[in-house]
């Protein structure tokens, strides 16, 4: 904590006055096998999946951390299904740890059972409650989720759910049962960017101003959603300034990119990744922002 402490306040000091774009955390592919088939998803690889070794993963460590990186987000396809000889995501989670990042998450479908994950925070991905989820992922895959999510025992297990034209409507209940779940901490909420051949979940600006302004009204209302008002606020239109170098990406292939893929897809424009707009507006000091990223990350 007290690393943290030090190192935020330097980190930030140096980004906004200095103009130094270095990255704060790494998302770091690891694998891009997947046991589902989303309708959104342009990662997994059915037909000849990748999957880094210790060594390759660790070399990415070493790399983002010299950058800048202090906080590290393992992501496949499925993290879980990374294995190394007898080595699980439990070794890539220490490695990190060891190495000095201040905290590790893993996002998962939570199809396979997680109890027992070391990381300090998971993201679960959830499209919606029952139908709505199984549309985008398959049918018994919100059963599924469901369970692991019960039988996990992590102390901070937080949901993100990508909205779009098909599950823009089941928002609200989500939101409900998230703040009802006793294995859930909190919620994300993003809106579905629209990479080749997904354009058809892509849900329309006028949909996204009504969508935002409920989910202000749920924030306000003290329902456990991790988005700050001021960053939703950016989003309903997306013109504003975007500081994705904060966080660097490394894919499955070992391609390094200094910023969300995002950029080089020319999809900026109708981007839905919700901390495009929280860093726009902790650069632009919010308070409000701020405190949701010290709640976040410390």
């Amino acid at each position: 904590m007290a690393k943290q402490l030090f190192y935020l306040p330097w980190w930030f000091f140096r980004s906004r006055l200095l103009g130094h774009k270095r990255p704060l955390q790494t998302v770091l592919f690891i694998s891009d096998k997947c046991n589902l088939t989303c309708k959104h998803c342009s990662v997994y690889n059915l037909a000849n999946p990748k999957s880094k070794t210790t060594a390759q993963v660790t070399e990415e460590l070493k790399y983002s951390y010299e950058q800048g990186s202090r906080f590290v987000d393992f992501e496949g396809g499925e993290p879980f299904l990374w294995h190394d000889g007898a080595h699980g995501i439990n070794h890539l989670i220490r490695i990190a740890r060891e190495m000095g990042y201040f905290s590790t998450t893993v996002t998962t479908n939570a199809q396979m059972p997680f109890a027992g994950c070391e990381a300090d925070s998971i993201w679960v991905s959830l499209d919606g409650l029952g139908s709505y989820h199984d549309y985008i992922r398959g049918a018994g895959a919100f059963e599924r989720l469901e369970k692991h999510v019960a039988e996990c025992g992590h102390p901070d297990v937080s949901f993100n759910m990508v909205i779009n034209s098909h599950n823009y409507t089941n928002v609200t209940d989500t939101i409900e049962y998230a703040r009802n779940n006793p294995a859930v901490r909190s919620i994300s909420l993003n809106f579905h960017t629209p990479y080749e051949g997904t354009e058809y979940l892509f849900l329309d600006w006028e949909l996204r101003v009504q969508v935002i302004d409920r989910i202000i009204e749920m924030k306000r209302a003290g329902y456990p959603i991790i988005n700050s008002v001021s960053g939703l606020k950016l989003m309903k239109h997306n013109r504003f300034s975007k500081q994705c170098w904060v966080s660097n990406f490394i894919l499955a292939d070992g391609t390094r990119l200094p910023e969300c893929p995002g950029s080089v897809s020319g999809v900026c424009d109708r981007c839905g990744f919700g901390m495009a707009g929280e860093m726009h507006s902790v650069f632009a000091l919010k308070p409000d922002t701020i405190l949701a990223g010290m709640k976040l990350r410390m």
